[in-house]
């Protein structure tokens, strides 16, 4: 072999003609990759908004004992339905006796009167009160109080 023929054989594999492909498969690639990225993107926002609609609420609630109940006051937040809500305490849970809302600047006193069945204050002494949002999708304690002994006035 000539060094006149080897220069044609090097000279033909970097003509014109060949140079052109390269930048074409890179830019189908570019545009594979974003395409997927894009779905792969897409699908995992798709999924976050489904589980957006089904949240619990959000709410600032507190729990005080007075001189003859357990009050739960909503300071601030999202209003929820009275019939989500449930009085937790050591004997079981008690719905809430009613079919109002439960807004900001509302206050829940948790007495025989407010519940399903008869709860008063001689019956919470030593126990946890909770107030719980469940709605039967999702379920959050919003507020607890322990109550000691000698707490209410007799």
């Amino acid at each position: 072999m000539t060094l006149k023929t080897l220069k044609q054989k090097v000279s033909g594999l970097c003509s014109g003609e060949d140079r052109g492909v390269s930048p074409v498969i890179g830019i189908v690639l570019m545009v594979a990759i974003t395409v997927v990225l894009a779905a792969v993107i897409g699908a995992f926002v798709m999924g976050m908004g489904d589980e957006l609609g089904d949240s619990t609420p959000t709410a600032s609630v507190n729990a005080e004992i007075t001189d003859d109940d357990v009050v739960f006051y909503h300071e601030g937040g999202d209003t929820m339905d009275e019939d989500d809500l449930r009085v937790v305490t050591g004997e079981g849970d008690e719905g809430i006796d009613g079919s109002e809302t439960f807004g900001s600047g509302q206050s829940l006193a948790v007495t025989e009167s407010t519940t399903n069945n008869d709860i008063d204050s001689e019956s919470l002494t030593g126990e946890t009160v909770s107030l719980v949002f469940d709605d039967g999708s999702s379920s959050v304690t919003l507020a607890s109080v322990d109550v000691g002994e000698n707490e209410f006035d007799d």
